[in-house]
């Protein structure tokens, strides 16, 4: 990767790159980026652990949600997932569906990552039904569910600081030895600007921010796929005020290695998962240009608990600690606990050609 990366540096305008090109190389390189790569990165054996990757409640609950909202709203059983990663999502999903639903249902997934595509297919294939794609320009338009879970977080997001009073861009450069390195420059992208001016979003003074450019195309990439339905966003992000909090100053660009945070993505390029907290009020405000009307935002665990998480618990007392009993409800209570998982993440729902309001689309 470090040779790749020399090259493509020095073949540059002024031997730099921005951090958007630098993320989507070490990621996303068709043989060196690190999702493309063949080895784990999710669970024990990786470097990031999933919601989905906790228990396969989350995708049964999810299908039984989905399942309601078809019936309520009179769309047809068709589900896309985006990024499905090694499939356990999937495998849930399908499972409850052929458990409680036992109807027909078309689940495609969206999935760059040929390392992944593996996964899926030994996992799925010898029991589901699926439709498996490498991008949303491969599928026909269709009404029904979008869903992604920690999709736009990997997006190759541009880097920028406030300098003296001025806005610079952080880019990328390495040295003869190999050794990558930051250096400033004026920040003159156009897009970069009108994404400040769009987003209303202030900058202060030493404050470094994350620049998600390619949030843009892949709002209307699922907008130009939904004819009409629902698209579920899973993630972890700020909003515009909480972005201008002292505390993240800095930024969000981090790394995950080994389970350890890495606050200089530069190191281990291709070998661990990068990574930024994604711009909620932009997302929403980019997704209604698209026609993706926003319904809610609500946290993780509050998402879950309207969905019908807490009838799933078992009432009943096991003293085994192992059983499949306690092990299911110890996962739920680890979903929905303030101090758990779901407290860090979002779900934003949003809807496109239907009339609807929140409580359209949650059981009573």
């Amino acid at each position: 990767m470090i040779t790749y990366l020399q090259q493509l540096i020095i073949n540059s305008p002024n031997g730099l790159i921005t951090y958007a090109d630098y993320i989507s190389a070490a990621l996303y390189h068709p043989e060196l980026g690190y999702y493309m790569r063949e080895k784990p990165k999710i669970g024990r054996q990786g470097d990031f652990i999933t919601t989905s990757n906790i228990s396969d409640v989350y995708g049964r609950l999810l299908a039984k949600w989905f399942f309601h909202i078809c019936n309520q709203l009179k769309l047809p059983p068709v589900f896309c997932e985006i990024g499905a990663g090694t499939g356990r999502f999937a495998n849930a999903f399908l499972q409850e569906w052929h458990d409680s639903v036992q109807g027909p249902i078309q689940y495609m997934i969206v999935e760059s990552s040929p390392y992944h595509q593996k996964l899926q297919r030994e996992l799925l294939s010898p029991h589901f039904s699926f439709v498996q794609v490498e991008s949303l320009e491969e599928i026909e338009p269709f009404s029904g569910m979008i869903f992604s879970n920690e999709l736009f977080d990997a997006l190759p997001v541009h880097v920028i600081e406030k300098m003296n009073g001025e806005l610079v861009e952080v880019m990328v450069g390495i040295t003869d030895e190999g050794e990558l390195y930051e250096q400033t420059v004026s920040l003159t992208n156009h897009e970069i600007l009108s994404f400040l001016a769009e987003s209303q979003l202030g900058i202060s003074e030493k404050q470094r921010l994350e620049i998600p450019l390619a949030m843009d195309k892949m709002l209307k990439d699922m907008s130009n796929v939904l004819n009409e339905g629902i698209m579920v966003t899973a993630d972890y992000g700020y909003s515009n005020e909480e972005w201008n909090h002292p505390l993240h100053k800095k930024g969000s660009l981090r790394g995950y290695h080994q389970h350890n945070m890495m606050e200089n993505v530069l190191k281990f390029p291709g070998e661990m998962d990068i990574t930024t907290h994604i711009h909620f009020d932009y997302l929403v405000q980019k997704g209604r240009l698209y026609q993706l009307e926003q319904l809610t935002k609500l946290r993780q665990d509050e998402f879950l608990i309207k969905t019908g998480i807490l009838k799933e618990l078992e009432n009943h007392y096991d003293p085994n600690p192992f059983s499949e009993v306690s092990k299911k409800n110890r996962a739920i209570r680890s979903l929905i606990m303030p101090s758990g998982m779901s407290s860090f993440f979002h779900i934003i729902i949003q809807h496109k050609g239907l009339q609807l309001r929140e409580k359209d689309v949650f059981p009573e």
